[in-house]
């Protein structure tokens, strides 16, 4: 019985070597992204920028205005609060337009995710957003407009969210019928709508 040929511990290490080697481009070549996740990559980017700047804005006017104690304020108290903070941002944005913060590179990446998610019109998301249209239609909203507080809270699918650039605490996502909109938790108030950002189901 012929006894098994060692492998010196050289060849091996070469042998071992060139495996991952080969393994780590084969790795890279699958993950190269290719030119719409690139183009989506820089949409996210300056869509982040554009968040970003609101950010300063909102808090620049926020310390302006007299601080509440806690969250136990009196409802009136919260509520004056919310409007003059709206207010304030409203009159600093007087131009404000679809498009400020939803850039045009940021709105095609964004419809190329919302696609993504809703491609399959079987799913129970997509089932939940045709109740919820039915609920609010007739709603219209604009921008530096307020977001009504009866739909404060309507649902988002956490699997869309998980896909979408992370926002700060002061802002929110909602859908409304087909539209993606931008909201300022704070203010309630409409920072940017992205129209028709939902594909039709």
């Amino acid at each position: 019985m012929r006894a098994k040929r060692r492998i010196p511990c050289r060849e091996f290490a070469l042998l071992v070597a060139f495996s991952l080697a080969a393994a780590g481009v084969l790795a890279g070549q699958r993950a190269a992204p290719n030119k719409e996740q690139t183009d989506d990559a820089a949409g996210f980017k300056e869509f982040t920028g554009r968040v970003d700047e609101y950010l300063k804005l909102h808090k620049t006017i926020e310390n302006q205005l007299p601080a509440l104690k806690n969250k136990e304020e009196l409802p009136e108290m919260i509520a004056a609060h919310q409007q003059a903070l709206a207010r304030k941002i409203r009159e600093s944005r007087l131009h404000a337009k679809p498009g400020d913060i939803f850039t045009g590179a940021s709105r095609e990446a964004f419809r190329h995710v919302i696609r993504s998610v809703f491609k399959d019109p079987q799913n129970a998301t997509a089932h939940e957003h045709i109740r919820q249209r039915d609920t609010f239609k007739g709603v219209r909203l604009q921008v530096n407009g307020i977001y009504p507080d009866d739909i404060a809270e309507t649902h988002f699918p956490p699997t869309l969210l998980q896909k979408l650039p992370t926002l700060p605490e002061e802002l929110a996502y909602r859908i409304l019928g087909r539209d993606l909109v931008l909201v300022d938790r704070r203010a309630s108030l409409v920072v940017d709508l992205l129209h028709e950002a939902l594909p039709k189901i």
